[in-house]
């Protein structure tokens, strides 16, 4: 158990610092630090999801019994995964402080300068912070401890919310290089909207459907039948996808109904960038309800 944490902790950071190292020196690209590391941050949640949601087919196409069945990538994944949560809040900060830079809000290095954007960051992405740290805090031993070996085929399906990640980081990295109004965004963000329905909104309506099959009980009667904190448990992961679905619907009716800023009142010379862009400070999730862009946060759940 130790050793697979202790590979979680060694892979995500090292693969984070790789990629970085070499965006900033591969011919060609010679990034500067803030972009290699914001899009570093995307590609590790890019591998991220496709191991998780690897993982989870596996799972899930193995348990012929959705109760009893069990496989032993279930825990082995949550260990090795675990570790991504604690490095991805680090990953979202250095994000945060690169773009505070970039937008000239933030151009002193000293440790003020760095408090104040600490601050900024967990107002901003408190709701991401918190859903990391219940992550580690709550969900992991539940998934570990509590199951006692019990319904990998659960397990597996919620790694395979992770399929609508990389769609999401693509995304981010589209808006970062101004590639709004491009064809790839567009087709991009039609996946994104298609992909965390599907595998985030829709995920745990299907297991309660699957679980009142197994049990012969109607849709209806399942969260009678299980126990009350399955229903906690998933009303509280659900909560926030909902609220991240709607953000994203209000910036694809924005993207696909060509409605954007330009449409308010005239922002003020004071807010433009030199060239001439609103700066309009996004969190460093991507979210924002003032521009036509479809930007989701990188999350999982397990």
């Amino acid at each position: 158990m130790l050793s697979i944490l202790a590979a979680g902790s060694v892979f995500f950071p090292g693969l984070f610092l790789l990629s970085k190292q070499c965006l900033k020196r591969l011919p060609g690209l010679r990034w500067s630090e803030g972009d290699a590391v914001m899009v570093s941050a995307r590609l590790v949640s890019s591998v991220q999801a496709v191991m998780a949601s690897s993982a989870g087919y596996i799972i899930s196409t193995s348990c012929d019994d959705i109760i009893e069945d069990q496989h032993w990538l279930t825990t082995s994944y949550i260990l090795f995964a675990v570790p991504y949560f604690v490095y991805d809040i680090y990953a979202m900060f250095l994000c945060h402080w690169h773009k505070l830079q970039v937008k000239g809000h933030e151009v002193d290095n000293g440790p003020k300068s760095k408090s104040v954007a600490l601050s900024s960051y967990l107002r901003r992405e408190f709701l991401m912070v918190l859903h990391h740290v219940v992550m580690v805090t709550v969900c992991f031993p539940i998934s570990v401890f509590w199951r006692q070996g019990k319904g990998d085929y659960f397990q597996g399906v919620m790694f395979l919310a992770e399929l609508s990640t990389p769609s999401v980081c693509l995304g981010k990295i589209l808006i970062q290089y101004k590639q709004q109004h491009t064809l790839l965004h567009k087709v991009n963000g039609a996946l994104m909207l298609i992909t965390f329905f599907i595998c985030r909104v829709l995920l745990f309506p299907y297991l309660y459907y699957v679980y009142g099959r197994y049990a012969s009980i109607p849709l209806y009667q399942v969260p009678l039948a299980v126990p009350w904190q399955c229903n906690l448990g998933a009303a509280l992961l659900m909560a926030p996808q909902l609220y991240w679905f709607s953000l994203i619907c209000r910036g694809a009716l924005r993207l696909f109904t060509g409605r954007s800023s330009r449409s308010r009142s005239p922002t003020s010379p004071s807010k433009l960038l030199p060239d001439g862009h609103a700066s309009t400070s996004q969190p460093a999730n991507g979210y924002s309800g003032r521009v036509a862009t479809l930007d989701p946060p990188t999350t999982m759940i397990h």
